[in-house]
């Protein structure tokens, strides 16, 4: 217990590289080994202050920690409590190169959907390197051999130093203006701190707004920088990343050929297709006599005007037969309405017959008329010796009055 007391009061602050990390759920500390090239430290940190912490430990980080030492008696183990840690050296760069690229994904300036497309056939390639390392070499050569057709426009710049950043963006920013279809940013391998410049939040956000798609090749395989999170492609290698930017000319001339090929298959199919519907056509009726394209008509206007002649006189019998129905019917109507009239006036006649002078004269009697044409009606109208006129039956005779009486004084 004494070499316990006297162990927590000794403080003191460590440098070293994670070589062991036990984190599991459940404990209450995190348990991890520092060491170097000489020696090895247990240490323990209480999970409530880690995780205030906000850091992820990984074997091989490099940290700086303060603390004391412990002993647990029971088992006589010692341990360096840990109080406090950040990380150290290329493991303090990588935290704030992981803020950062949470910051700016955050923002959008990673998102697949926002990024421009290669083009399939860039003529003017922008390529900004330094123009002194093995990268530019391997690059001008990819792109020679692959697409000579392409035409380079080189922005040499320095891609270490207090300056690298301020170079590399004026270098995107004249390609730009010289109209390049793609831009080519690479460098050749390096350290984390010499990779640094292409960690910059300022030429992250002039890659994430040039209005020309770039593409990374930055050190080697591991290496990512945040340049390539936001770039329109990233490749493992500045060669790798001339492959990306062109196509192979060997493998276009063959695609062409094929296509060639393909072309010339569909045009011959075609054509003979259009041969044999053509020669369908010569076979037709109408290209060997040309009447036979009036044929049907000339046959529908021979049975109309058959089916014309038959039916006119059809029809003329028929309304014949219906004029004389109508005729005899009109005569029967005619005849109808003449009879009532016909009759009436007989009726009426043989009445007036019946009333007529005449009639009565026919049965013997005589009509006496004086010399005025009067009829005599009375005996005193008519004086002795008077001419009188007797009509009769069938003739007027002339008369004078002898004698005359009064045969109303006998009734």
């Amino acid at each position: 217990m004494q070499a316990k007391t006297v162990l927590e009061q000794v403080g003191c602050h460590v440098v070293g590289e994670i070589s062991e990390i036990a984190d599991k759920p459940g404990y209450k500390a995190i348990y991890f080994t520092l060491a170097d090239e000489h020696s090895a430290l247990s240490c323990l940190m209480w999970r409530s202050q880690f995780d205030q912490l906000q850091i992820s430990l990984e074997r091989g980080m490099l940290v700086e920690v303060s603390g004391r030492f412990t002993l647990y008696a029971a088992k006589g183990r010692m341990n360096f409590m840990v109080m406090s840690m950040k990380l150290a050296g290329e493991g303090a760069l990588r935290m704030k190169v992981a803020q950062l690229a949470k910051k700016l994904e955050f923002e959008g300036l990673m998102d697949p959907d926002a990024k421009l497309k290669l083009p399939r056939l860039p003529m003017r390639i922008g390529l900004v390197t330094s123009p002194r390392g093995k990268a530019v070499h391997d690059v001008l050569r990819t792109l020679r051999r692959r697409f000579p057709l392409a035409e380079v426009a080189l922005a040499g710049i320095t891609v270490e130093g207090t300056n690298a950043v301020t170079e590399i963006i004026k270098g995107i920013t004249s390609c730009v203006e010289k109209n390049c279809d793609v831009l080519l940013l690479v460098r050749g391998g390096g350290s984390y701190e010499d990779l640094m410049p292409f960690n910059d939040e300022r030429l992250a956000r002039a890659i994430a707004e040039c209005p020309i798609p770039i593409v990374t090749g930055i050190g080697h395989e591991p290496d990512t920088t945040i340049a390539d999170m936001v770039s329109s492609a990233r490749a493992s290698t500045p060669t790798a990343a001339a492959e990306r930017v062109v196509p192979d000319a060997l493998e276009l001339s063959a695609r062409l050929v094929a296509l060639q090929t393909r072309l010339a298959m569909r045009l011959r199919a075609n054509l003979d297709l259009a041969s044999a519907r053509l020669a369908a056509l010569r076979k037709r009726a109408l290209f060997k006599d040309p009447n036979a394209l009036f044929a049907s008509y000339h046959f529908s206007l021979e049975q109309s005007a058959l089916r014309l002649q038959q039916s006119i006189p059809l029809r003329m019998q028929a309304d014949k037969l219906l004029l004389e129905s109508q005729r005899l019917k009109l005569l029967r109507i005619g005849n109808a309405i003449l009879n009532q009239p016909s009759s009436a006036i007989l009726l009426m006649a043989a009445k007036l017959e019946s009333l007529s002078p005449l009639a009565v004269l026919t049965r013997g009697y005589a009509a006496a008329y004086d010399v005025d044409g009067k009829v005599v009606c009375s005996i005193r109208g008519v004086n002795v010796g008077d001419e009188l006129r007797l009509r009769l039956r069938d003739g007027i005779l002339t008369t004078y009055v002898a004698d005359k009486h009064d045969e109303t004084s006998k009734v």
